[in-house]
């Protein structure tokens, strides 16, 4: 179905029409000029062009165009498609994601390879989004700062796009899981109170921001915000010694700064659940079991989808304008509409 959303802008139409006919006639007075040979010139094509009425007509139909397909772009023209049914049941599921400075920790193996946590994230909550296709999914990253990423939407690739856009430390070095909570609630506390969730991963302790986890837990807990809380990392990781090599290697806990027990107690206080992911094992078997979350009815929604048709009469009033220009170049005058009108007063 075609629509125009300023159709209002259509009343201009007959505007130069009405210009040309309320405005009086110009008065022009040309000194008289006696050209004895005037006669060859008169035999001349160009001048025969210049004095032709077709000529005029012909202009006055490009200009109508211009102003036509002008004012037809300017109402914005556009095709409404069919309805589009959108998922009635799900949750509005939001991902927080930390991507402070210490998920930069090669403590991961991903296909053989050694990777940071962040990568292994990408890949695992990459797929679990691809997943949810009955979820209004969004995405928080934080780190000293908490951003929404993504709002909620039914829109899983361009929540995956943007998660796997996400980069080290571009929201700051430390962590601020607090804050995280924080938004994710003011972002869910409109939605339906059995659906909203919030699934948060970090590999540390919070470091900053305005509010503390247990706070911002309570919060949570009061807007019936469920929360699953991830802590990431491994619980050993071999460094290399000297060049590199085995000699003075020795073994660390990568995780040793990870606050289980906060992690733990915001789970609880909000009626979730807290997950350890030690490998890239562990963290598939946790979204898998995310994955069983029960759906819950929500109100049907559908869409209707609209394509902008405004570039076809801006095209057409921009091919009559060079067509107008070219007429003009041709005929070797400075031509308007009014030239007409100023003629026949002066006849």
């Amino acid at each position: 179905m075609l629509e125009f959303q300023y159709p209002w802008l259509l009343l201009a139409l007959p505007l130069p029409w009405l210009i040309y006919k309320g405005l009086p006639a110009k008065k022009q007075q040309d000194a008289a000029l006696r050209v004895p040979f005037f006669e060859v010139f008169n035999d001349s094509p160009r001048l025969a062009i210049r004095g032709s009425n077709s000529s005029k007509w012909l202009s006055l139909l490009l200009l109508g165009l211009v102003w036509l397909g002008t004012l037809l772009a300017a109402s914005a023209p556009r095709w409404i498609g069919d309805p589009v049914n959108l998922p009635t049941s799900g949750r509005d599921l939001l991902v927080a994601v930390d991507i402070s400075g210490s998920m930069d920790t090669e403590d991961m193996f991903l296909e053989n390879n050694q990777v940071n946590r962040l990568t292994l994230v990408k890949k695992v909550v990459g797929d679990f989004v691809e997943r949810r296709a009955s979820d209004r999914l969004g995405l928080v990253l934080f780190g000293t700062q908490a951003y929404l990423q993504a709002p909620l939407t039914f829109d899983r690739a361009t929540v995956n796009t943007l998660l796997q856009e996400a980069q080290l430390g571009f929201a700051g070095e430390k962590t601020a899981i607090g804050d995280a909570i924080g938004l994710a609630v003011k972002r869910l506390r409109q939605r339906p109170e059995t659906s909203r969730v919030l699934i948060l991963l970090t590999d540390g302790a919070n470091t900053a921001g305005q509010v503390s986890p247990l706070q911002a837990a309570e919060l949570a807990a009061n807007a019936k915000v469920k929360i699953y809380t991830l802590g990431i990392g491994a619980d050993e990781m071999v460094v290399p010694g000297i060049f590199g090599s085995n000699f003075g290697a020795r073994r660390i806990n990568p995780s040793a700064d990870l606050d289980e027990e906060t992690l733990r107690a915001i789970a609880e206080q909000t009626g979730g659940q807290y997950f350890r992911a030690r490998d890239l094992q562990e963290l598939e078997n946790i979204y898998a079991l995310l994955d069983q979350l029960e759906p819950i009815e929500q109100e049907a929604e559908t869409f209707r989808p609209t394509i902008a048709l405004f570039y076809w009469p801006l095209a057409l009033a921009f091919l009559a304008s060079l067509l107008l220009a070219l007429q003009q170049l041709n005929s070797g005058q400075r031509w308007t509409p009014f030239n007409v009108r100023r003629e026949g007063a002066a006849q």
